[in-house]
């Protein structure tokens, strides 16, 4: 979406740092999500964390409640209406800036990355290292969840940056796409459980395994370099000269597989929305449980 205001900050690119952003909080045509979100298995609960201690004057974006409702799957894009409502309701307007962050680092934040350039705002970042690298370097933080006026937010639909499960289904016979899967390599395998009951194990014929883990630093959990990420690239035997589509457990570290992808180049990335959540749910889609 195009800049109306001379006072919006110019973002660098999809990753900020701290320093960035504590130069630029006070602008009023910035804005600041906490997008945390955690694994059923984790127990943990990201909105009331968020309540009790955030960035200044960042909302929540809630993952699951920003969401469509008539589904039995975790958190699947909603219509563009309803997105529009949300992001409204948050104060964000077509000619913000927005940042991203989340509390484990780079993890979840990614996902709302992605939710707004599929709904046509381009102008958002990621926060690297998140929350921990914020208050590593000294910055405050508190409790005052602040209300920001209805924004005029619009969504405009990217069908280009989705995928459902009859374009995978469909890739299986054409292998136009190459399939990325973020899971851990044991979820890959088929050797470790899922953390959603009822889900088969293995993975989706002919796809690659990137665990998204590899992608993080794993002292600041900052991604990866550029450079650091295309050589876990070419190692794991991805072609960047085809198109990409990524997918994971639910469709969140899917999404940090398109931001590191974004950062090298190949910004038309598309998740698999429903990922491992629909594909594992059924009896009969085919899954195969080796590295081939």
């Amino acid at each position: 979406m195009n800049k109306n205001s001379i006072n919006t900050p110019n973002l660098p690119g999809p990753l900020i740092d701290t320093a960035w952003l504590s130069n630029n909080i006070e602008n009023p045509k910035l804005k600041i999500l906490d997008a945390s979100w955690y694994l059923p298995t984790d127990m943990r609960n990201p909105y009331a964390e968020y309540i009790d201690n955030h960035i200044p004057g960042s909302q929540f974006f809630d993952i699951e409640k920003i969401s469509e409702t008539k589904t039995n799957l975790p958190h699947m894009i909603p219509n563009a209406k309803f997105f529009s409502t949300k992001m409204r309701s948050l104060g964000i307007s077509c000619d913000d800036s927005i940042v991203v962050y989340d509390t484990k680092g780079v993890f979840s934040s990614p996902r709302a990355w992605w939710m707004l350039r599929i709904f046509g705002h381009d102008d958002v970042a990621v926060l690297q290292g998140g929350m921990p690298a914020w208050i590593a370097s000294k910055n405050n933080t508190d409790n005052v969840k602040k209300n920001f006026p209805a924004g005029n937010f619009k969504a405009v639909f990217n069908p280009d940056l989705i995928k459902n499960f009859s374009d995978i289904n469909l890739n299986l016979k054409t292998q136009t796409e190459q399939l990325i899967d973020a899971r851990s390599k044991g979820r890959f395998d088929g050797l470790d459980p899922e953390p959603r009951p009822g889900l088969r194990s293995g993975h989706i014929p002919r796809s690659i395994n990137l665990p998204y883990s590899l992608l993080l630093d794993k002292t600041s959990m900052n991604l990866l370099t550029p450079e650091e990420i295309k050589t876990l690239a070419k190692n794991a035997g991805i072609d960047f000269t085809k198109p990409i589509i990524t997918t994971c457990g639910s469709g969140i570290s899917a999404a940090l597989l398109a931001l590191a992808f974004f950062t090298i180049g190949h910004t038309e990335t598309s998740v698999y929305d429903g990922s491992w959540a629909e594909w594992g749910s059924f009896s009969d889609t085919p899954i195969t449980h080796d590295n081939n």
